[in-house]
């Protein structure tokens, strides 16, 4: 049983990272106008404003109305933010910003009260859920921000030293995949031992300038790189180079993102390599040999902050302006997994090879629509995290999947080999 001081320790924490965690949502909303609010930019992602309504109407769902027995305070508001409830092309006709405002702040307000009598010990794992999936939906927004934005920014930061690419031997043995964590979600458990052969992994993302050769060699126009279905993916999207490309000498040494992951297969192909499963990667980014043991983060036990890694939308020199811009692979040393990999948290997400299902005794947790339902061999696992990716989903383990053809995201890759 948890004692009365741990569950309050555990009240506290969890107040404090719903406050941080709404914090930085709400940053992204300063100064908007209508049109941001409500307008699509892509078919395939929501308007930022529907996020942000969505937000309340899952906290709502689940500590009011599941955990405390509340009636819904805004049932008019259930069939727009539901995440089944409207197609995407009609998530559009919004409330204004400041009735949605209104709608979280209320929210929140009934979500603190009850916390303060809420038994956590059996409903902890939910609270540190929906702190995650408020982080989600925020880089989700953060993304539609970014495919209104014609106009990139160029800002660069200074390489901790010259950059060198090269491959990691990572020794035949078994590892920990996966989490048994309190914030794991549900299709990170349960945890396991898995064997891996000895195989060799890029030490950083592959780099704009290491791209750029594919660009430059034709890659894009030579099918000899590209699976049938990435081909074909090829001739109807018409794409030339990633989505969030810079033609700048600065960028050279920054990773290359905004690839779909057929983009990044033809890429691996050119280099004679390949992507690496979910196992490679996790087991090169989070198993420590020495200690016989899964590390928290790449780096130890820490949290992740602007030393470790690019994340969080803070400036990595100064820890605090908002940013939107990837920094070089090798500016984080003190980042480093155990194996010696710069960037696998934060950054840039990596696209794995492997596509996206349960682990064996998988259970889904709190709704099958959240995993479950994209257990279908059509969505690809990405691992790591962004530069907009908040710390409360920064962890090895962690799963994120999208479709092989989606390129909006802020997706980069490393490359492996056998």
């Amino acid at each position: 049983m948890i004692s009365k001081l741990k569950k309050s320790s555990v009240k506290d924490s969890i107040t404090v990272a719903l406050d941080e965690c709404r914090t930085k949502t709400l940053t992204l909303f300063a100064g908007m106008n209508a049109a941001t609010f409500c307008n699509q930019p892509h078919p395939d992602f929501s308007p930022v404003g529907w996020h942000l309504g969505h937000i309340a109407y899952i906290e709502s769902l689940w500590i009011l109305e599941h955990s405390a027995g509340s009636p819904c305070l805004f049932p008019h508001y259930r069939q727009l933010f539901a995440a089944d409830g409207l197609p995407k092309s009609q998530r559009v006709n919004l409330p204004k910003l400041d009735e949605t405002l209104d709608y979280l702040d209320t929210v929140r307000k009934n979500v603190l009260k009850y916390l303060e009598v809420a038994d956590i010990e059996p409903q902890e794992r939910l609270w540190r859920f929906l702190i995650q999936h408020e982080s989600q939906h925020c880089e989700i927004m953060t993304m539609v921000l970014e495919l209104f934005n014609s106009q990139r920014l160029s800002v660069t930061l200074p390489s901790s030293s010259s950059f060198q690419p090269e491959m990691i031997e990572i020794p035949a043995g078994e590892f920990e995949l996966g989490s048994d964590s309190m914030d794991a979600m549900d299709n990170e458990i349960p945890a396991r031992k898995v064997y891996l052969d000895t195989y060799w992994i890029d030490r950083y993302p592959v780099t704009c300038g290491q791209y750029r050769l594919f660009i430059e060699a034709g890659g894009y126009q030579n099918s000899q790189y590209w699976s049938v279905g990435g081909w074909q993916w090829l001739q109807n999207e018409q794409v030339t180079q990633p989505l969030y490309w810079i033609e700048a000498q600065s960028y050279e040494h920054h990773p290359v993102y905004g690839v779909s992951w057929y983009e990044a297969e033809a890429y691996a192909n050119f280099v004679g390599k390949r992507l690496p499963t979910e196992a490679e990667w996790e087991k090169a980014a989070s198993w420590d040999v020495q200690t016989n043991r899964r590390r928290t983060y790449p780096w130890g036990d820490d949290l992740p902050t602007h030393k470790y890694c690019n994340c969080n939308g803070l400036d990595p020199i100064r820890g605090d302006a908002f940013i939107n811009y990837t920094t070089p692979v090798n500016t984080y040393p003190a980042g480093q997994s155990a194996y010696g990999l710069y960037d696998t948290l934060g950054n840039v997400w990596e696209w794995t090879a492997s596509w996206f299902s349960g682990y064996e005794g998988f259970q889904s947790f709190p709704y099958k629509g959240y995993s479950q339902a994209y257990f279908d061999n059509q969505h690809r696992v990405l691992k790591g995290g962004s530069w907009a990716t908040r710390p409360w989903v920064l962890r090895p383990s962690f799963r994120n999947w999208y479709h092989p053809g989606v390129r909006q995201i802020f997706a980069g890759f490393r490359c492996v080999t056998s």
